[in-house]
């Protein structure tokens, strides 16, 4: 496959050859030439590597896939050459911006003669390049690569399991009774107006079987009825072709002569004709393209009668079923994977079906069997199809342990197992070659990892992946390159932000498998391990999880290539294992030492990786920076998160093309201190980085020099955090703030808990400030603050507002999370008012000292999700118009004092099925524990002890429950 290689070249190339011509002088008509060519190659790769991925075993595919590999290789040639050449130039610009004086130039001219001598051998290379790619090319027509035809039609040989879902009993089915019998309401109840009903799940999830179930208890209920096999490439005027012969068929009618012959036209009009005032239900199974409702919609009429009209559209890609909006009533109904209790019913139903004892597993198999389960991940398909294989295998540990352990490979070798592969490949076989690499990214990550989007995002820029488009950031680009790998249910969403958008994900253990092998066999990158510790010399990116690192220095030369270097380990990292990295790799963009906590030190030469552009020492012991980090002139994202830099260097002014600059340390013992998080003091010379997007946390507390006026320059800022900010200084960073029209984010902190923040100076502040994080004593809640349309997260810590402050943010349209903490609020009531706060989805009142009260009154809160209170010592009960909370799903009580359990029942919470939780601090550690439990103990203590005794028998009943409790 090397049509994500040579896109990513091309990619590379475009930019180089109009904004940074001028690092290419001397070879630019070749490169230009170079581009070209592998333009015209790309136009026709995709179709090149569908058809080597179809058919494997014969002849011409062999043929092909040794082309497309030598062109993948070539294509990694020209990513190395104009690597070496621009670095060249640059280091050369540096030495003589103008020459210089001519003592200089004659002091430095052997070394100059060296790198000319250089310069001619890279172009000599990129001339013989471009010949190499030129005959390519040429042998590219006796393999008929450039008929394209010929892809859609290759006959596949392995058994696509989807076929025989039309054939499962009903007894067979596990898990999918209650979705089945949602469905079948949907299609036979319900307006007879035309509904679409989108069956969404990644491959294997069990769409088809599932609509096929709908369909065979429902079709008699509709005048005519079709179902139609979709896939990735079907014609239109077959599609309608079939739909006229199915509806024909389904009433027992003789199919219109000259069908065949029936151009788009005449199809459209004679269904249309055909339909009416019938009611009809069609299946549309495995659909794709998300243009698919537009060639459907006219086809299938939505006129005013009583008659049912259903569509059921079985897709991967959620873009598909929110097409289908734009003229239909749509449901979607999103496939889940398979609870483990269904998902070990299942695996039993198969692998022992013909047994003595039916359907039941044997207790030696037992832990086998549950961990071949879990690797399932609750996934039909798989465990369908592995409990199959084994069911013909004998019944013995060593057979069933040898499947476990090598399930990697054989999803690749064992035929028994291909479907797994195949159906979950077709998912990213549909990929353009930009959305390949990213998703490729993912294998990277070990087992069960769950990735930090930003950090994703992050990586995926500094890799050339993403693609600029006009009016657009790049990281808005990348966000919506995240947005359609989830949509298509490549990427599992494993935690929200407060906006509801992706925070962590992580990929299908299964699907990891398959990416991993497709990764080694694209030399697109691997993961070296204690299992895997043999390099390939051509892979691009390395991921060491647990040491490898003799592979390193024993293939030095080998692995000069390498762009990305990740490593997990969470065990002692020697420094000379890091100098080895940053010697050997010269051609470093990514280099991420986050998950390697023991790292005490960044050798200096990190300043010699000049295409390096993501650097991350985040949760790291290093505390130091070398000042040649300021060579790093192509850096974009420097994390320094957790780590215990706090300083600087000065020298960070020369990297221009900085984006990301995140640095602080939380200590999380100390969770409740002001002084929680500590960020990092920064030099004159820091406005210099023009391009940065996120600054934080930032110490402001300095003196020597102007950093206010230095923070007023980097207006393209997205997200900026101050600490220690002085009173004194409101008005400069109020100046500062209504410059940066971009900001998105916003955390102001004071020096102290006493010293006041003054930000009512702003007279124009950011429209897209979506989040807001005040900590310090406020005189006044700034009047800009309700401005802010897009304000949807707001924070006070120790504000120390009252009542008339908080009206003020009732009304703010979008405001979903409230959080106030340690004394953010000094009232002894909380009332919120009819129609007050309507969009607030979570509502966070911690260790508020004086609050004795809360009102809530009928239409506030009205969409409020989640709820946390607590500690609030002097809390006296419930709020009051609790049960107005329709929309309630979780509660936190937390460390709230005796009085409160003593005057309240907990009633109104319980009769709406809220999921509450109570939490106690008992020897330092907090515990949760059931409200049920706690009210039979709380009622108990009302019939039978003095409220004198109920703090200590409190106090007993929590710790026993929590050191006791089985």
């Amino acid at each position: 496959m090397a049509e994500i290689a040579v896109g990513l070249v091309v990619d590379k190339l475009i930019p180089l050859l109009s904004e940074e011509a001028y690092l290419l002088r001397g070879i630019h008509n070749d490169v230009e030439g170079i581009k070209c060519d592998l333009d015209f190659l790309l136009a026709f790769l995709k179709d090149t590597d569908a058809r080597v991925d179809t058919d494997q075993s014969n002849k011409s595919s062999h043929s092909i896939k040794v082309w497309v590999e030598k062109l993948r290789k070539i294509a990694f040639e020209v990513e190395d050459v104009i690597d070496e050449y621009t670095h060249l130039m640059v280091k050369q610009q540096l030495n003589h911006p103008h020459i210089q004086r001519f003592i200089g130039f004659f002091r430095k001219s052997a070394c100059l003669v060296i790198k000319l001598k250089s310069r001619h051998d890279i172009a000599s290379k990129v001339k013989d390049i471009r010949q190499r790619i030129r005959d390519i090319n040429q042998t590219s027509a006796s393999y008929d690569l450039h008929d394209n035809s010929s892809s859609a039609s290759q006959s596949s040989k392995w058994y696509d399991p989807r076929k025989g879902s039309c054939l499962i009993e009903e007894s067979d089915l596990v898990g999918i009774e209650s979705s089945r019998d949602e469905l079948i309401t949907k299609v036979e109840c319900g307006s007879p107006m035309r509904t679409v009903i989108s069956l969404l799940g990644m491959g294997g999830l069990g769409k088809t079987t599932l609509a096929n179930r709908v369909y065979v208890h429902t079709k008699d209920s509709f005048d005519c009825h079709a179902w139609i096999e979709v896939s990735q490439s079907y014609q239109r005027v077959e599609l309608l072709q079939m739909l006229v012969k199915k509806f024909y068929e389904s009433r027992e009618e003789s199919v219109p002569k000259g069908l065949d012959a029936m151009d788009e036209i005449i199809l459209t009009t004679k269904l249309r004709d055909y339909l009416r005032e019938k009611s009809y239900l069609v299946i549309f199974d495995d659909v794709w393209k998300t243009n698919f409702w537009g060639d459907i919609q006219d086809v299938l009429p939505n006129d005013g009668n009583d008659k049912n009209k259903r569509i059921v559209i079985t897709t991967r890609y959620v873009e598909v079923a929110n097409f289908c909006k734009v003229s239909s009533c749509v449901h979607i109904h999103n496939l889940q994977r398979l609870f483990p209790e269904k998902a070990w019913e299942l695996f039993c139903k198969k692998a022992f079906r013909y047994e003595l004892i039916v359907d039941c597993c044997p207790p030696h198999l037992d832990r086998l069997s549950h961990e071949i389960v879990e690797r399932c991940q609750g996934l039909p398909l798989a465990i369908v199809v592995i409990a199959g294989l084994l069911s013909t295998k004998s019944k013995t540990t060593d057979e069933w342990r040898k499947l476990l352990t090598t399930l990697s490979s054989e999803l690749q070798s064992n035929e028994h197992l291909e479907s797994i592969t195949k159906i979950l490949s077709l998912s990213f076989n549909d990929l353009p070659y930009h959305l390949k690499s990213c998703f490729l990214y993912l294998g990277y990550f070990p087992e069960d990892y769950e990735i930090r989007c930003g950090r994703l995002v992050r990586q995926w820029i500094a890799e050339g992946f993403v693609k600029s488009k006009k009016d657009k950031t790049l990281e808005v680009i990348a966000k919506e390159y995240l947005v359609d790998l989830i949509n298509r249910n490549l990427i599992q969403v494993s935690e929200v932000n407060f906006d509801g958008k992706a925070r962590t994900c992580r990929i299908h253990d299964l699907l990891r498998e398959i990416v991993l092998n497709k990764m080694e066999d694209l030399s697109f990158s691997q993961v070296l391990s204690t299992k895997v510790s043999n390099f390939n010399g051509s892979a691009r990116r390395v991921s060491i999880i647990n040491g490898s690192y003799e592979v390193i220095k024993n293939n030095a030369y080998a692995i000069s290539q390498v762009r990305s270097i990740f490593i997990f380990d969470k065990g002692k990292i020697l420094n000379h294992h890091i100098r080895e990295i940053i010697i050997n790799f010269k051609l470093l963009k990514v280099l991420d030492f986050e998950d390697a906590p023991s790292l005490d030190l960044l050798p200096k030469d990190i300043g010699n990786l000049f295409h390096l552009k993501y650097l991350s020492v985040r949760g790291t012991r290093v505390a130091f920076l070398p000042k040649s980090i300021g060579k790093l002139i192509n850096l974009e994202t420097l994390d320094l998160k957790q780590s215990l830099v706090f300083t600087i260097p000065v020298e960070i002014k020369r990297l221009q093309r900085l984006r990301y600059l995140l640095a602080y340390h939380a200590n999380m013992n100390e969770f409740s201190s002001f002084n929680l998080v500590k960020g990092v003091q920064v030099h004159i010379g820091i406005g210099r980085l023009t391009t940065l997007q996120k600054l934080y946390f930032v110490d402001v507390n300095v003196t020597g020099f102007d950093l206010f006026k230095e923070l007023s320059k980097l207006t393209e800022l997205r997200k900026l955090g101050i600490l220690n900010l002085r009173s004194e200084d409101g008005m400069k960073l109020c100046d500062c703030i209504q410059r940066m029209n971009h900001l998105e984010s916003l955390h102001v902190s004071s020096v102290s808990e006493d010293d006041t923040i003054d930000l009512e100076s702003i007279s124009y502040p950011p429209q897209f400030l979506r989040c807001l994080h005040l900590q310090g004593p406020l005189k006044n809640l700034p009047k800009w603050i309700p401005e802010l349309q897009n304000l949807t997260r707001i924070s006070f810590f120790w504000s120390k507002l009252e009542i008339d402050h908080l009206n003020v943010l009732q009304n703010i349209p979008i405001l979903s999370e409230l959080q106030i903490f340690y004394d953010g609020y000094v009232g002894e009531k909380l009332h919120f008012k009819e129609r007050t706060f309507p969009n607030l989805k979570v509502l966070m009142l911690y260790s508020l000292r004086k609050l004795q009260f809360m009102v809530i009154e009928e239409g506030s809160l009205c969409n409020l999700e989640e709820l946390f209170i607590g500690p609030c010592p002097q809390l006296k009960e419930l709020p009051s118009g609790f049960q107005h909370l329709t929309n309630i799903k979780k509660v936190h009580l937390r460390e709230l004092p005796t009085i409160f359990w003593m005057s309240n029942t907990f009633q109104s919470y319980r009769n709406i099925g809220v999921d509450i939780q109570l939490l106690y601090r008992i020897r330092d550690e907090l515990w949760s524990f059931r409200l049920e439990w706690v009210m039979q103990f709380v009622e108990y203590l009302r019939d039978h002890v003095s409220k004198e005794e109920w703090e200590s028998q409190l106090d007993n009943y929590f710790s026993e429950r929590a050191y006791n409790d089985d």
